[in-house]
């Protein structure tokens, strides 16, 4: 099996001086909406993808801790990385097709968002990947969990 071209891509720029941060700020260009939670991408591997984000005004709520939806995003963005470091490119695809959340507690710290599945995995075609996500702060405590829904299918031809 190929390596995914965004797998290759994180492995060759995080070689480099300051690389995990380029490659964070090349996955915001491509998807500009996550630019909002300016992610920081410390991992990347097939079935894992963890990324932690600062604790600022930018993303606080009316109480002053991390946004509900800054947290979805987080999870959104986890997962949609590491499916695609880790489907196959060149026989399938996948796009998002649900969420599902639990906000535990309030997020008063920096957040570090983990999607990880377990591997090796048989891709089917019409497939519904679920990809557990889990948010903690700075104190290792599980602050958020979701499940996002990926709809794998196959390339035809």
């Amino acid at each position: 099996m190929s390596t995914p071209p965004l797998l290759k891509t994180y492995k060759k720029l995080t070689n480099w001086p300051f690389g995990h941060w380029l490659f964070s700020k090349a996955v915001c260009f491509k998807a500009p909406y996550f630019g909002s939670i300016k992610p920081f991408i410390t991992l990347l591997e097939p079935g894992k993808c963890v990324a932690q984000v600062k604790n600022r005004r930018a993303v606080h709520n009316h109480i002053g801790t991390i946004h509900a939806i800054a947290q979805c995003n987080a999870a959104e963005l986890v997962a949609g990385v590491m499916t695609d470091a880790t489907v196959p490119h060149k026989t399938h695809r996948w796009i998002p097709k649900g969420m599902t959340v639990e906000y535990l507690n309030k997020v008063d710290t920096d957040m570090t968002a983990t999607a990880h599945i377990p591997l090796p995995h048989q891709w089917q075609d019409k497939e519904d990947l679920l990809v557990p996500v889990e948010v903690t702060n700075t104190r290792g405590e599980i602050v958020f969990r979701a499940t996002i829904t990926m709809y794998i299918t196959a390339r035809k031809g």
